[in-house]
């Protein structure tokens, strides 16, 4: 048996492949493409249990039809493995059973997996970061916060991953409303670790929530040099740039940013497509002519539109078929989350139950919907997944309908939970200014 020196054990004898997998770690870690190092690791250790269990996982959370096949294939192939290594190491049995549980869909269950192992093992970097990933997933950031505090409490700063492990629990501190915080565990995070793109993109949201527009500009683009190393991740910061420059009233310099660091070549993953589309989204809220660039997300969408494996990414290519007129298109994907939502036993087929429908169709229906259930959706935004900055662009779909159905209730119940994130919410302040406008003009 090996030990890397992150904490994760393996039944492998080779240490030249233990040394791949330790870089893979720190990939995965730092956000950046693991490929190469897990194919290294496998050309030299076949039967690396933690290795096909990674490469499940990582196909797991891609959210799509295609990569859940691949994901299922690579999650038999650790068990394989492990069944030739005899019973393994604690660390393999327990991302082999995560890997197994997340193929089949069952990411809380997965999650868990790895949660129980880290109170026997709470040095296993590997198991913290992806069991927080997985929760990210989920919408939970209360267990985002517990996995990183329960491993915080065993681990020295010296510690190889300590600040990486930090700036996950930064990340979890911001989401639970904690910015002050937040912020320090992000700034100590990437100062121990500068590679560490969740922990600074953690601070940008404290920003965003705090309404330091400008100061998460000059934050975000200090960040650039990091971009290049990163996986498609590098996207993602872009579109926090881009989230702080709309706020700071510049539509040029967004729409150039969208072109080069957004969404510089059309991309199938749905994280990808979800920064795209929410960029336009609010441009569009705001007013601002996009050119023909929803062209490329309907396309995009068209191709997804019937892949309900994610509902979160789901309603990200709804967003792209309602903004380009695709009625049809549209109307099968809310059949298909109909469908998703009777499914039973299964993560995705509750969220699709309790509010992914529902709020599908007030998307659909703009300006028309029945506004009474707009104030029970708003408060179940968390179970979607993704983080609070993502979900606000549902919230903002909600405020809008809520005032354009003339909901004073639902209106003020939105904006009551949004203010609660935001510290500053010129969105919900310009909505309510109107409404008043609107109000005055029908009395006169």
């Amino acid at each position: 048996m090996i030990t890397d020196r992150y904490g994760s054990s393996h039944s492998v004898t080779t240490p030249a492949a233990v040394q791949a997998f330790e870089e893979a770690t720190l990939a995965v870690a730092a956000h950046q493409p693991i490929g190469d190092s897990i194919d290294r690791a496998l050309a030299l250790e076949p039967d690396m249990a933690s290795a096909w269990a990674l490469l499940s996982i990582g196909n797991a959370l891609l959210g799509r039809s295609e990569a859940v096949a691949v994901a299922k294939a690579r999650a038999k192939g650790a068990q394989d493995a492990l069944a030739r290594s005899g019973e393994g190491t604690r660390s393999e049995r327990a991302i082999v059973q995560a890997a197994s549980q997340a193929a089949d869909g069952h990411l809380q269950a997965s999650a868990k997996t790895l949660e129980d192992h880290l109170r026997n093992d709470p040095a296993d970097f590997l198991a913290a970061k992806i069991a927080h990933s997985m929760r990210f997933m989920c919408g939970q950031p209360e267990h985002m916060l517990a996995i990183s505090g329960l491993a915080l409490t065993n681990w020295r700063e010296s510690d190889p991953g300590y600040g990486f492990l930090l700036g996950c629990h930064a990340f979890g501190l911001e989401e639970i409303g904690r910015y002050r915080d937040a912020e320090a565990a992000g700034r100590r995070a990437v100062a121990l670790e500068p590679t560490d793109a969740w922990g600074l993109h953690a601070v940008s949201h404290v920003m965003e929530m705090s309404g330091r527009t400008a100061e998460g500009i000059v934050w975000l683009e200090g960040s650039r040099p990091l971009w290049p190393g990163c996986n498609n991740f590098r996207f993602h910061l872009a579109w926090h740039l881009g989230l702080f420059q709309l706020e700071a009233g510049d539509a040029d310099a967004v729409l150039k940013l969208y072109d080069t660091d957004v969404m510089p070549a059309a991309s199938d993953d749905f994280r990808d497509i979800a920064n795209a589309v929410s960029l336009l989204w609010r441009l569009k809220q705001s007013g601002i002519d996009v050119g023909a660039r929803w062209g490329q997300l309907r396309d995009l969408a068209l191709k997804r539109h019937q892949d309900l494996t994610y509902v979160f990414a789901s309603l990200h290519y709804l967003l792209a078929l309602v903004a380009t007129g695709e009625r049809e298109a549209a109307a099968r994907l809310i059949n298909g989350l109909a469908a998703r939502a009777g499914e039973q036993g299964c993560d995705q087929g509750q969220v699709a139950r309790e509010l992914g429908l529902e709020l599908a169709k007030v998307i659909a229906t703009s300006g028309t919907v029945d506004t009474s259930g707009l104030a029970r959706i708003a408060p179940l935004l968390s179970r979607l997944g993704g983080s609070n900055a993502q979900r606000d662009l549902f919230m903002r779909i909600l405020l809008v309908a809520a005032a354009e159905g003339g909901n004073e209730l639902a209106l003020s119940h939105i904006a009551r939970l949004r203010a609660n994130l935001r510290q500053e919410d010129r969105f919900a302040r310009n909505i309510a200014a109107a409404r008043t406008i609107g109000q005055a003009r029908g009395a006169a």
